[in-house]
């Protein structure tokens, strides 16, 4: 971790500060999706969810919950406007009278396709700066942080933290 983050007096180096850097990149990429998109049909976010259902036609929302990272209110809120423009559909699943199974129309599809075409195109922009060797590697890095964020529990707590709290409370009880 870089040392200037932290100034002597106490400031914070924006500048160097990972977190602020992901967002300034993830900021970055929305605005070459808007232009790459242009008038598409579809969010950032409601491509994401397309995508997920290509791949996992007829999940639960909880399922595209975990897999999108949307959350559960949000990803509602976006499947029932989805609903509306017929990109998916949802039924109630037969086995859980709860839960709801998602699942991609031809429209989506169709919807999906155009806005991939955009995805890459500023997929490409994004890793533009950064030598071309590098690409694959930085991609394998990200990939790595955002497999961190699967690894928590619904306090938020990251699994190694769940495991040293699991390995504390055997430690007490042995003693």
């Amino acid at each position: 971790m870089p040392s200037k983050i932290r100034q002597a007096n106490g400031g914070f180096e924006l500048a160097e500060a990972p977190s602020h850097l992901m967002r300034r990149c993830e900021q970055y990429y929305a605005d070459l999706y808007a232009r790459e998109a242009g008038k598409s049909e579809l969010t950032r976010s409601q491509m994401t969810v397309l995508a997920a259902l290509d791949l996992n036609d007829g999940v639960s929302q909880t399922a595209l919950v975990e897999t999108t990272g949307i959350d559960r209110s949000t990803l509602a809120e976006m499947v029932r406007r989805m609903l509306e423009r017929g990109l998916i559909t949802r039924n109630r699943t037969e086995t859980d009278l709860r839960a709801n199974a998602v699942a991609i129309t031809p429209a989506g599809r169709r919807a999906l396709r155009a806005a991939l075409a955009a995805v890459n195109r500023a997929e490409r922009a994004l890793l533009e700066p950064l030598p071309a060797a590098e690409r694959v590697r930085f991609v394998k890095y990200l990939a790595a942080i955002a497999a961190a964020s699967q690894d928590t529990n619904a306090s938020g707590a990251p699994a190694f933290k769940r495991k040293l709290r699991r390995d504390r409370g055997r430690k007490g009880a042995q003693t």
